[in-house]
């Protein structure tokens, strides 16, 4: 007969092996230990900007008795906070200046006219001077041309053209 003592015993060994066994199923064999980094992300944006204009057509056939006015809108798009100035050259025609344009007709006919920026045709609009400026937004920012041909003059009847380039600088 075994003591009662040592079935006792016996018996808490058993559990306690049972109980130590039941405790470590599902952990992994070792303890496990982590690390971390940072990394850092950059991009650059750089400033860009587009133009675009509409043309300009004096509606009213010229007679030399009074000044005819049309418009055209010069149009910036350029990335928020991108300053910017636009001018607007002499034109394309022989003889022309920023403050005295030249609409090309038949036979080597002129007509005098005049681009402003404000309403009241009072400040010319011009390439490296007079020019108009703004700071870009990301969206598109229309701004107007003013133009004006004066009385006075005795052109050949026709047709009469110029070109005018619109330069951005940023």
């Amino acid at each position: 007969m075994i003591h009662p003592i040592r079935a006792m015993k016996a018996k808490l060994v058993s559990v306690g092996l049972l109980l130590v066994g039941v405790a470590t199923v599902g952990m992994p064999a070792f303890a496990s230990t982590t690390a971390t980094t940072t990394f850092t992300v950059t991009a650059t944006v750089q400033a860009t900007c587009t133009i675009a204009a509409t043309a300009m057509t004096f509606a009213s056939a010229y007679t030399g008795a009074a000044n005819i006015n049309a418009t055209s809108t010069v149009t910036a798009t350029c990335t928020n906070t991108t300053p910017y100035t636009i001018g607007l050259d002499a034109g394309t025609t022989t003889g022309a200046t920023t403050t005295n344009r030249l609409l090309a007709g038949p036979s080597g006919a002129t007509l005098k006219y005049q681009l402003y920026s404000d309403s009241g045709h009072t400040t010319y609009w011009g390439n490296t001077t007079k020019v108009v400026s703004g700071t870009g937004n990301g969206s598109a920012q229309a701004m107007t041309v003013y133009g004006q041909i004066l009385s006075g003059q005795l052109p050949a009847p026709g047709t009469y053209t110029d070109t005018v380039t619109a330069t951005i600088t940023y």
